[in-house]
């Protein structure tokens, strides 16, 4: 069996203000009716795969769960890694989690963030590659080249091996326009998909052999961790010690048991937002609309409306991309959308929320966003998942009122618990001890009015809490 090994990390700048730090784009259904992450641990399912191994970060712990459970599927194990620290570090901490459950497993290690129109096409590219695999080699995937693309690295593929396997020649960094039409032309060269197969125990030679320090320092923070609930965290301490690298830096480029697999099918990472353009279904003029967007006399041009309370009209736009949030807009040329990051650098530095938190805050009860936020009060619309329940909890500086709009509540204050059903209505006192459950089948909402001095989300003091979370975190 082999164990796909999905990262799930990153920062979410590239297709900002969709993707952001507190909800990064491999969460979000850029294309399709489902997230990436979602498509991605579907894509290496059934014969031949075991369930995956997920590399994440804390704040997305319970999001990668609920977007497991929302597809049928469930993780062999998350691992939490207490910052990133690029892949490398994380290649090895899976490397060695999957050798412990079974020495002599497979990995395919995968970014959980890219596009792939025919995953039956990829398992089979995957199929061809284990032959290699299972004789020692660190297998890589190339992607045909479709464009002289300057955002990718590429790989060179010399003599076949096997069956649609090559040994690799050598990684080429990201190129210049020029180099680029040239390794275009060129059919020894294709983009490099950032996707490894190896063993277990390949994996870990290899780290041994060309990434010591890195593999030295993973192995102890692994060992020096603990379970939490149904998570790996990696030591804190330990984990800060880690250096940072790329897997191909640190291993890929100094080992020469590599090979790699062309892959003829349709792939993109998705890496901004003339790639989302790219994927998307276009109009007879090359536009792609989302709904609530209307389009007079444009071309090439991606309108997108992420809200139904925002209609974004374009007119007379040619090769433009532009896309509403409720709590941000942003619009480019397309050919300069890869310089959203410097924007979200520039938010950033002038203390803009928007910059990294997404207008959704997802906890692992469901999520919640705001509505209103004055002086002295904040609405927010809160929607709990079935059968999930919030902290039992108290405020110093706030009191609250909830009026239920869909589904059941049962609501805890002090000593008294009632069920509310939608119309009905209760008032928490400030420093009241409370709790807010589901206990019903379908999701419950309700609206939350704040009022007090202080409303910020670390006015808690927790009581109790089913999902583990220490004083004063969020939710």
């Amino acid at each position: 069996m082999i164990t796909p090994i999905l990262l799930c990390g990153g920062s979410g700048t590239r297709l900002w203000p969709l993707s952001r730090k507190s909800y990064p784009k491999q969460f979000t259904d850029v294309i399709g009716e489902e997230s990436l992450f979602q498509a991605s641990a579907r894509r290496f399912t059934g014969n031949g795969f075991s369930d995956p191994v997920v590399v994440t970060g804390n704040d997305f712990r319970f999001i990668v769960t609920e977007q497991l459970d929302d597809i049928g599927l469930k993780a062999a194990g998350i691992m939490i890694e207490p910052e990133g620290r690029n892949t490398a570090p994380a290649a090895i901490a899976s490397a060695l989690f999957a050798a412990k459950a079974n020495p002599d497993t497979m990995i395919l290690l995968v970014p959980s963030d890219h596009a792939v129109a025919d995953p039956e096409a990829f398992r089979a590219a995957v199929a061809k590659g284990r032959v290699a695999a299972e004789e020692g080699q660190i297998v890589t995937f190339g992607i045909a080249a479709t464009r002289a693309e300057t955002g990718y690295g590429w790989l060179e593929a010399g003599e076949a091996t096997h069956d649609g396997v090559h040994a690799l020649t050598r990684f080429v960094e990201k190129p210049d326009a020029a180099r680029a039409e040239e390794l275009f032309g060129d059919k020894r060269y294709l983009w490099n998909a950032g996707v490894f197969l190896a063993s277990a125990q390949t994996f870990i030679a290899a780290f041994k052999a060309h990434a010591p320090e890195i593999y030295a320092a993973v192995e102890a923070a692994l060992e020096a961790g603990h379970e939490d609930l149904s998570f790996t965290r990696l030591d804190p301490d330990l984990w800060a010690q880690v250096p940072e690298d790329s897997i191909d830096y640190a291993v890929m480029e100094k080992a020469e048991n590599v090979s790699v697999v062309r892959f003829d099918g349709h792939w993109s990472d998705l890496g901004g937002w003339e790639s989302v353009w790219l994927e998307s279904e276009k109009d007879e003029k090359g536009n792609a609309l989302s709904e609530h967007t209307t389009a007079f006399d444009c071309e090439n041009t991606l309108l997108r409306s992420e809200t139904g309370e925002i209609e974004l009209v374009g007119i007379g736009l040619k090769n433009t991309v532009a896309v509403a949030m409720r709590d941000a807009v942003m619009v480019a040329d397309i050919s300069e959308s890869q310089n959203v990051k410097k924007a979200v650098k520039e938010l950033k530095a002038r203390g803009a929320k928007q910059a990294q938190h997404f207008p959704v805050d997802h906890r692992p009860w469901g999520w919640y966003e705001t509505l209103v936020l004055a002086d002295r009060f904040q609405v927010k619309r809160i929607h709990v998942h079935p059968g999930a329940s919030l902290s039992l909890q108290s405020h110093v500086h706030r009191s609250e009122h909830w009026i239920v709009v869909a589904g059941t509540a049962k609501v805890t204050v002090d000593d008294k618990v009632q069920l509310l059903t939608e119309n009905q209505s209760v008032y928490i006192p400030l420093g009241a001890v409370h709790r807010m459950e589901n206990p019903g089948k379908v999701p419950m909402v309700l609206i939350e009015v704040q009022t007090g001095s202080y409303l910020g989300e670390d006015d808690i003091t927790r009581y109790e809490d089913k999902y583990a979370r220490g004083q004063g975190a969020k939710g």
